[in-house]
């Protein structure tokens, strides 16, 4: 057996409150102990230099697996939503997803809920779980069959999984591009009201009661939809929500001059609900930060607004842009690694995300402090379609482990 001792670093143990100076010992590919913990005389020591050790970044809804990016970013494993060019609805596929990663990262596929993710007929749920599939999405749409949607809910909570959701009600959303207000009118631009959102949460809050199901909102990014999912979690029911860091640092404004790069679904909101984000991540009504990585090339996104494919390559921004948060104080960076690794796990059921026992052994050393420029024509990302071009950023991580081996 390998044994492995990380010295000499901080850890950001998403249990804990604060950051604290400690060990974190491994054996093999899974965590031993962590903390104030002797190093036995047998185990390879490493020296994290002062690093911030924290764990490896569970990325819970990716349009697409970018070892490159993945690697910039901290990223070790990935939650794979079922919008693929053959949507992730059969067993097979499933299969063949959970290998996309190997050796590089962890790849844990989303079942489609629905056959083609058409909303009509229910997949083979049951068959893509023995797969690998950790979890039920709708992907990008909302299902707007309440009977079809009360099945699906039924069928996942019978099997322990969690169905991850859009939430926009289609009848409302259609096709539009953008969020109703100044912006979008000053633009022309095809819009519809925030409350979309508030009326497809307020649907499925009703129907995940009435079966006992968990669910997981991917995005939510309005302050009526926090409202809602605030009072689920005060009822007991078994709600999360999700954001990603575009919503909590660009609204609406950031289409001016039709910037189809900030081009997103759900579009970008107002400045009001950009601030009822952020204090939806202080008070703990946001679960996970997701980067929704989705890079679109220019054939996607050199097109007129209404046009372009919505999407934005997140992967190798989102610990970058999510540390803000800890700056401003609104969380801990012991907290912000709950919504970006321990959550994520416990959500998709797997044992990573933090430093207990027999964790797996997915590490990555930060240097929260090393200032950078997001260049959309440097990115290591497939396609540099993101909306933070050319902003100054603080946070790089400097080494990666899988496994207890480092990539």
């Amino acid at each position: 057996m390998t044994r492995l001792a990380i010295a000499n670093g901080k850890l950001a143990d998403p249990s804990g409150k604060d950051l604290t100076p400690g060990v974190i010992l491994i054996e093999d590919d899974r965590i031993l102990a962590s903390g104030d913990v002797a190093i036995p005389p047998d185990a390879e020591t490493i020296d994290a230099n002062g690093l911030v050790v924290a764990p490896g970044l569970i990325d819970l809804g990716v349009f697409a697996t970018d070892k490159p990016a993945f690697h910039f970013g901290g990223i070790t494993r990935a939650a794979l939503m079922p919008d693929q060019s053959s949507p992730l609805d059969d067993a097979g596929l499933i299969r063949q997803a959970t290998r996309a990663g190997k050796p590089d990262f962890w790849v844990h596929p989303i079942a489609a809920a629905t056959r083609g993710l058409k909303g009509a007929e229910l997949a083979e749920i049951g068959m893509m779980q023995a797969a690998g599939a950790k979890a039920v999405g709708t992907g990008r749409q909302w299902i707007a069959d309440s009977g079809v949607m009360m099945r699906v809910l039924s069928y996942a909570s019978g099997l322990g999984l969690t169905v991850i959701t859009h939430a926009e009600d289609a009848g409302l959303a259609g096709k539009a591009v953008a969020t109703s207000g100044e912006t979008a009118t000053r633009l022309g631009l095809p819009h519809a009201p925030a409350c979309a959102e508030a009326m497809a949460i307020a649907r499925d809050i009703m129907l995940a009661r009435a079966t006992g199901a968990a669910i997981h909102f991917r995005l939510v990014t309005t302050r009526a939809g926090f409202d809602l999912i605030r009072a689920a979690k005060a009822e007991g029911l078994k709600v999360t929500c999700g954001i990603s860091p575009a919503y909590l640092f660009l609204s609406d404004n950031a289409v001016t001059d039709f910037r189809t790069f900030a081009r997103l679904s759900p579009p970008l909101r107002s400045e009001d609900d950009r601030k009822a984000s952020i204090a939806a991540v202080a008070d703990g009504t946001v679960d996970v930060i997701t980067s929704s990585h989705d890079p679109r090339g220019p054939e996607d996104k050199r097109l007129p607004f209404a046009d372009a494919a919505p999407g934005m390559a997140g992967a190798e921004t989102l610990l970058a842009l999510s540390l803000n948060l800890v700056r401003d104080g609104h969380v801990t960076l012991n907290r912000l690694m709950t919504l970006l690794s321990a959550n994520p796990a416990r959500i998709l059921g797997v044992d990573a995300g933090g430093f207990a026992p027999g964790s797996a052994a997915d590490l990555i050393f930060i240097d929260p402090d090393a200032p950078w420029i997001v260049d959309s024509g440097k990115m290591a990302a497939q396609a540099g379609n993101t909306p933070f071009d050319r902003m100054p950023v603080q946070g790089r991580v400097r080494r990666i482990m899988k496994g207890g081996n480092f990539l």
